[in-house]
């Protein structure tokens, strides 16, 4: 824990990565830093351990770690491949990768991510680059947004509210997150019992707004080709689209390569597959979730590397 931040599944994480004392570990999603300060307390003085994160709020927390095992490095983990070239390191002992936004990014209201605050409507977590939020919604047309919310959101009213954002934008346009909230809140008919309207808007608009999706599409290859053998892959999910992108690569991975369509070939002769799934999915416990409810969506697979 850090700055506020509780990392979820902390020890089962760690523990997934079976770290050795000397190896080389990557934490692709360095946060608050609280899986990278776990992972250095159990690694040996020959240990190395290199930490990305794209928002620079989260290097900049993460400045007090006075470790020279540590590399902490600002940089997305669609990166992975080119910052370990730039570390002149070709394969590690494991590779942690705890996805969505964190605490603090929620909590601050003036990076746009909740509707809990009236704020600019920002929503990005490197806030040196890209497009914000409001800048995407000033530019975008009504099918672009549709096809965002109903993508990234599984938001059934996407119609509605897509064809009521656009139409804000004659009235001066969609700046703030309480302007937000109001016109989808407007918008949406119905909503399941303790969920706020704009609850699958924002967390479309978030998705897609950082690419979040790209990004861990792009960055679970190279996790494998940079693995040692015997190397741990282990993510944490906290939602479907991710949960489903992760457990069909490590279900795929785990596969024997198939042969091309007709073409016969005995199951004995077919080459090994690549990675080993490691026990079942592992979810927040009882006291986990009673110390820190966000825990409740958190779902990780662990695979290794054959």
């Amino acid at each position: 824990m850090s700055g506020g931040h509780v990392s979820v599944l902390l020890a089962e994480a760690v523990e997934a990565l079976a770290l050795k004392p000397d190896g080389v570990y990557l934490d692709a999603t360095f946060g608050r830093g609280g899986h990278s300060r776990e992972i250095l307390a159990r690694l040996g003085q020959t240990g190395r351990l290199v930490s990305l994160d794209r928002d620079p709020m989260a290097i900049s927390a993460g400045q007090d770690i006075d470790d020279p095992r540590l590399s902490l490095v600002h940089a997305w983990f669609g990166d992975m491949g080119q910052v370990l070239d730039e570390l002149g390191i070709a394969q590690v002992d494991g590779v942690l990768l705890d996805l969505g936004v964190s605490s603090p990014q929620l909590d601050d209201g003036n990076r746009g991510f909740s509707f809990r605050f009236d704020a600019p409507l920002d929503m990005r977590m490197d806030t040196t680059r890209g497009e914000t939020a409001a800048e995407w919604l000033a530019r975008a047309d009504q099918r672009e947004i549709e096809e965002v919310l109903r993508d990234y959101g599984e938001e059934r009213f996407a119609h509605a509210i897509a064809k009521a954002l656009v139409a804000a934008r004659i009235e001066g346009g969609i700046t703030s997150t309480g302007q937000l909230a109001a016109l989808v809140e407007k918008a949406v008919r119905t909503r399941e019992p303790g969920q706020h309207p704009a609850t699958r808007s924002f967390q479309a608009l978030r998705i897609f707004i950082n690419r979040e999706l790209e990004e861990l599409s792009l960055s679970l290859p190279q996790a494998m080709k940079r693995l040692k053998p015997g190397g741990r892959l282990v993510v944490i999910s906290f939602h479907s689209l991710e949960d489903r992108i992760v457990k069909h690569f490590l279900r795929d991975e785990a596969r024997p390569p198939q042969p091309p369509k007709g073409v016969p070939v005995r199951a004995a002769d077919l080459p090994p597959p690549r990675l080993r799934l490691v026990g079942k999915p592992v979810h927040a416990g009882d006291a986990e979730l009673k110390a820190n409810p966000r825990a409740r969506s958190a779902v990780m697979r662990v695979g290794e590397k054959l």
